[in-house]
């Protein structure tokens, strides 16, 4: 049978004789909430051919001018994530205190969440898909250049052979950090065909008979979550097809999740 995945709300933390406390559950990440309202745009034009499994690409007739930011997105996401409180309560800032409060945000730790009454309040919106719809040219500003997507320390990764037992350890990571830690970003990719090289966050998991599956923000899809399953018996990640992927099989390498990577 299918097991849904418990969250850490489910689970008695160690406590002292005739204590009821439970360890603090990770705020739930929510779609509709914790994630950008804008999109990272493409260059290309896609076309797959089924029978060969070729991809070719054009240049699009009008290039999009925010591209090549999916890491910047996925990281900032996780920044907003662990560091900002949101109160739609309080009047909305003006431009260059949002500004600030952005700059703030992103200086912070991606890897680690903050402490208890350490984070970043930013007034007047209740969430980031929110703020980033009202304030989406200075988000777009100061989130992080496209260089950022390239200058990550874990590129180096994915030059190495990723095997079959690397990848049945990384579903058991991420259903675990999904469980305790919250959201975690994961680079999938193909190398080193590159028909793939993109960042996502997965913000649900699920075992299933036939393996894992997991809910994902895409950074080039704000409008709907993606799905990822994982294959047990093949221990093999795939992904569907898209704009700009032609589906299938491809390799997980979670980032952000220590100092090298």
């Amino acid at each position: 049978m299918p097991l849904s995945i418990e969250t850490s709300t489910q689970r008695d933390a160690g406590c002292v004789p005739g204590s009821v406390a439970r360890v603090p559950a990770p705020r739930r990440f929510e779609f509709l909430r914790d994630t950008f309202s804008f999109a990272n745009e493409l260059i290309w034009e896609y076309t797959f051919d089924d029978v060969s499994g070729k991809t070719t690409f054009a240049r699009r007739e009008t290039p999009g001018t925010y591209t090549h930011h999916c890491f910047v997105l996925v990281r900032a996401a996780r920044q907003f994530f662990y560091h900002a409180r949101f109160d739609r309560a309080q009047p909305p800032a003006d431009r260059e205190t949002n500004r600030r409060l952005i700059r703030e945000v992103v200086a912070r730790d991606p890897r680690h969440p903050c402490g208890p009454g350490r984070e970043i309040v930013i007034p007047g919106y209740g969430g980031l898909r929110e703020f980033s719809q009202a304030q989406e040219s200075l988000m777009k500003a100061e989130c992080g250049g496209a260089w950022q997507s390239y200058a990550l320390r874990s590129h180096w990764r994915m030059i190495f052979p990723i095997s079959r037992i690397h990848q049945e350890r990384t579903v058991a990571s991420l259903i675990q950090a999904v469980r305790e830690k919250g959201p975690p970003i994961v680079h999938v990719v193909r190398f080193p065909a590159l028909t793939i090289n993109h960042g996502v966050v997965i913000f649900s998991a699920a075992e299933t008979d036939s393996g894992a599956r997991f809910e994902v923000y895409d950074p080039n899809y704000p409008e709907q979550p993606a799905s990822m399953l994982f294959d047990r018996a093949a221990r093999t990640f795939t992904f569907p097809r898209n704009r700009y992927w032609i589906g299938g099989r491809l390799d997980v390498i979670e980032i952000y999740n220590t100092w090298f990577l």
